[in-house]
């Protein structure tokens, strides 16, 4: 290639891939003194220019003068010497290539860092690629990749898994994504194995963001905040539980996100591959608020210890397996939902009798459904008797009705 179609095609590329020109033949000038340092197996340091006008190209030696630092033993005068060699337009024309690909690469993730980098927490909807045993490949769209990884957390403990137990995918399935990450090429932070090979935009399907993202799309009150989410508390691939409040005192911000006939939170169970979604009351009580994070089973009392942000719980005993959950998981969603470290005790529990101080919670429906006495004696202990049919205590304590 002749000097003078090298930077003409130099200049065609740039101006198509909106690559700043001088900024290329900069890149290919360094790449350049490089492969002639190797090339012609220079002693020292070499440096290449390119006139920007004919595309001629020269080749310098650069030879230090002078002594070099006492201190640091490196020279600051040099001299250039002239070694350009006969073939140098061959050899740039072979360095422009993978140099001209490079920028390309890296202008491409520039330009996706720039687009992308403020839509992090976006939902967005995207077509399945390909996958691998580590990460699934979705297209955005054209020209645009994300990556949703799936690593082996013993195997690469450093990488992330943002799929749900369970869920595979098929070539072309259409996905939705929530962008966790847009990696930024210019960044001088570590970076991740293989990351020149690997999409820059990295999406979750595990993220509990994505269950309000979800809901916002469903719940029309949702997006025009009307009914806030309060906190998502999220196991993903099994079971969800959001807590939502309503700005209007006439308006059930729950039913509002279940929908007619349950149609609204069904839409997002389903787009969660059947992952079970609770939406619960948030209450500024914190006794209540945990009452109903408990949601479906029946709670009788909340004792709340505000220093040590401790919540111990009492369920009728038919409540208890419901409130605790298989293998603990509904608890364990409303602990996480609420903030709060939750004990749940069984009604005819006999041990460390309660706390009667801090905020207490008495649900008379589930007492009624429980047919106990309503009594709670001054350790906390609940009175085991049935109640007396028409009321709420036993004879023992009957005279607490008139009272």
């Amino acid at each position: 290639m002749a000097s003078s179609e090298l930077i003409e095609a130099l200049q065609a590329l740039a101006h198509e891939r909106k690559i700043d020109e001088f900024y290329l033949i900069e890149r290919l000038e360094q790449s350049l003194a490089r492969s002639y340092e190797r090339i012609l197996d220079l002693e020292w340091d070499a440096r290449v220019t390119i006139d920007r006008q004919t595309g001629h190209i020269y080749v310098y030696e650069l030879v230090p003068v002078g002594e070099p630092d006492e201190e640091t033993g490196e020279y600051s005068e040099f001299e250039e010497r002239d070694v350009t060699p006969a073939d140098v337009s061959r050899i740039a024309a072979q360095n422009a290539k993978g140099v001209i690909a490079s920028i390309v690469r890296e202008a491409g993730r520039q330009s996706i860092y720039e687009e992308f980098s403020g839509r992090v927490g976006d939902l967005v909807t995207g077509t399945v690629l390909q996958g691998t045993p580590d990460f699934t490949i979705i297209k955005i769209r054209d020209g645009v990749e994300a990556e949703l990884p799936h690593y082996d957390a013993k195997r690469n403990p450093s990488e992330r898994n943002e799929r749900p137990a369970g869920e595979h995918y098929r070539h072309n399935q259409r996905l939705k994504v929530l962008i966790i990450e847009v990696r930024d090429p210019s960044s001088d932070a570590p970076k991740v194995r293989g990351e020149q090979a690997r999409p820059a935009i990295v999406v979750s399907r595990t993220h509990p963001d994505l269950i309000r993202r979800l809901f916002e799309i469903e719940v029309p009150e949702i997006y025009d905040g009307v009914v806030e989410i309060k906190s998502i508390a999220r196991e993903p691939g099994a079971r969800s539980k959001i807590a939502v409040a309503s700005r209007e005192a006439n308006l059930d911000p729950v039913g509002a996100c279940v929908g007619p006939k349950g149609s609204r939170v069904r839409m997002v169970v389903e787009e969660l591959r059947n992952e079970r979604v609770d939406v619960i009351q948030w209450a500024e009580d914190p006794a209540v608020y945990v009452a109903n994070a408990l949601s479906p089973a029946k709670v009788t009392r909340v004792v709340i210890d505000e220093d040590n942000h401790y919540a111990t719980v009492v369920v009728p005993d038919d409540q208890l397996s419901l409130a605790i959950g298989k293998e603990g998981q509904n608890a364990r969603l409303a602990a996480r939902l609420t903030g709060w470290h939750i004990d749940i005790k069984s009604a005819s529990f006999t041990g460390e009798p309660l706390s009667p101080e801090g905020n207490m919670l008495i649900d008379e429906e589930a007492d009624d459904e429980a047919g106990l006495c309503a009594y709670v004696g001054e350790d906390g202990a609940r009175c085991r008797n049935h109640a007396r049919p028409g009321g709420r205590y036993c004879g023992i304590h009957a005279d607490l009705e008139e009272a």
